[in-house]
């Protein structure tokens, strides 16, 4: 069985917005996805030229007091993508904008084709990028952040790699090769391990350094005495693939 499963936007009539069923779709995917022990990489991807152009407007215009809104459910799918235990690489071949930036900032690796183009619309609006920064924030510097969030910008591909959104941008046509190079290298990693390395990508400090590195201290010790860790060691000192991988 493919140890990558590939979870794809496919409503390019719409740009691939974000309504609540696609979102509750995303939803769904993505906890069978974590139940499976087969799968071991997401890959997000896309149909037809836009990776996503946000949440759906039209349904939000048409929500009535007491709905969803799909932005409110956006936020259960950005926790749901941040949190994944496995790792996320988004393949972006398109335009994005708004809230599919939410969800490339909660991928892991995100590559996109240098002629992609991305914007944080949002003020244009009269709204602001609320729920997105929780995943988008992370990534960005600073000054790109303040830059790009008031002014609501369109820019390139590029220009999203140099300030950390994206983790590579290349041509077109190296798009899905390189999609598949970073999934090869991650299904080399242990489950439990990129697992727990996950965790550690995602904290914050919030104690003295020492408490920190205690804690650190524990963890890594957990993971060499763990049967995934003895595997791992044993299969480098015997020049064999560890049993993740046969």
């Amino acid at each position: 069985m493919d140890p990558v499963r590939t979870l794809t936007l496919d409503n390019p009539a719409s740009r691939n917005a974000l309504s609540t069923a696609v979102l509750r779709g995303l939803l769904d995917d993505l906890a069978a996805a974590a139940a499976d022990p087969a799968c071991r990489v997401v890959v997000l991807t896309h149909t037809g030229p836009v990776f996503c152009s946000g949440v759906d407007l039209k349904e939000t215009a048409a929500a009535r007091p007491g709905d969803k809104l799909p932005a409110e459910m956006l936020a259960d799918v950005l926790a749901a993508l941040w949190e994944f235990p496995k790792p996320v690489v988004a393949r972006i071949g398109g335009a994005a904008r708004a809230g599919g930036l939410g969800l490339i900032g909660a991928a892991d690796i995100a590559v996109c084709t240098t002629d992609a183009t991305f914007a944080f619309t949002e003020v244009r609006l009269g709204v602001i990028p609320a729920v997105i920064s929780s995943t988008v924030l992370p990534r960005l510097s600073p000054r790109a952040a303040a830059e790009l969030y008031l002014t609501g910008d369109v820019f390139d591909g590029p220009r999203a790699a140099e300030i950390g959104l994206v983790t590579a941008a290349v041509a077109a046509e190296d798009l899905d090769g390189t999609v598949s190079r970073y999934c090869a290298s991650l299904i080399r990693g242990g489950p439990l391990a990129l697992a727990g390395t996950k965790q550690l990508l995602r904290r914050t400090r919030k104690e003295p350094i020492r408490a920190e590195l205690v804690d650190l201290a524990e963890r890594s010790a957990g993971y060499f005495k763990s049967a995934e860790g003895r595997e791992g060691v044993a299969a480098v000192r015997e020049k064999r693939d560890p049993s993740w991988l046969t």
